[in-house]
């Protein structure tokens, strides 16, 4: 009898050590956590059906810089790109007050002013196109003009459970949800990659969609590319746990396994002499 409750103890401490590590291995299963799953082939094609072409909306800022034969004549064009304003924290690495271009600013009917040119229409079109119409213009003004238009609020916000939850501003315009999502350092190990929300504001409606980025079906999906303004939320897994910083969750449990297993050494060492 004596030989059976010194054994039972050192039994159960392995038992709760065992629980332990089962506990922290069995919370995210591997299946929830990898990407774009599917077939097993180590080759594969698919077509490209999804086409997003940004255009120029109202209350868009535009950087237009123009160039010519004529430097100081490009300057009166210029002058808008030239001055700042204070913005907010809106950085590509996710923090960190900068200031941006003033720009030139499309109002409610689609239109910019442009010194010497007047209001000019340029809605719905793309951004190289409104080049070119920009372009023709001034041709009453410069010798050879050449124009480059470039949005400069195309910015996406993404938060939840994302490593650096951000509002990130897209210098190219073109975005898919993959690279925004590497772009604010991927999902925590916490983040819900099955059901990512994603909000969209365009054509006077609200639309709400979810998204599976575990499977290759996101690849086919409308929201596959970001566009301008939208909302990227993770939610949390349901077994996250309370702190927020992986570290400090990882501290009692770590603690924990190391005491017990201090703990079994000890009674082990007891038990054998």
């Amino acid at each position: 009898m004596k030989f059976a409750r010194k054994a039972l103890v050192p039994l159960t401490s392995l038992s709760i050590f065992i629980a332990i590590i089962g506990g922290v291995t069995s919370c995210v299963s591997t299946k929830s956590i990898v990407y774009f799953q599917g077939d097993s082939l180590q080759y594969s094609t698919q077509e490209i059906k999804q086409k997003y072409i940004p255009t120029i909306q109202p209350n868009d800022l535009l950087s237009i810089v123009v160039g010519s034969l004529n430097a100081e004549a490009n300057e009166v064009f210029n002058t808008p790109n030239s001055f700042t304003t204070a913005s907010t924290n809106y950085s590509t690495t996710g923090g960190g007050a900068r200031t941006q271009p003033l720009g030139y600013l499309v109002d409610a009917d689609g239109s910019i002013e442009i010194p010497l040119v007047g209001k000019l229409k340029i809605v719905g079109l793309r951004t190289t196109d409104a080049a070119d119409t920009i372009r023709v213009r001034l041709k009453n003004f410069l010798k050879e003009p050449s124009v480059i238009v470039r949005n400069l609020n195309f910015k996406v916000s993404v938060l939840g459970e994302i490593a650096r939850p951000s509002v990130y501003v897209i210098p190219d315009e073109k975005i898919s949800l993959p690279e925004v999502i590497s772009l604010a350092g991927d999902l925590t190990i916490f983040g819900r990659r099955d059901n990512v929300l994603i909000i969209r504001e365009e054509n006077g409606k609200r639309e709400y969609a979810r998204v599976d980025l575990t499977s290759r079906d996101i690849f086919t999906s409308p929201f596959y590319y970001v566009h301008k303004n939208d909302v990227i939320y993770v939610e949390p897994i349901k077994t996250r746990l309370n702190a927020t910083d992986r570290n400090v969750q990882l501290v009692p449990i770590v603690t924990s396994i190391v005491a017990a297993v201090g703990t079994l050494g000890i009674l082990i060492l007891n038990f054998t002499k």
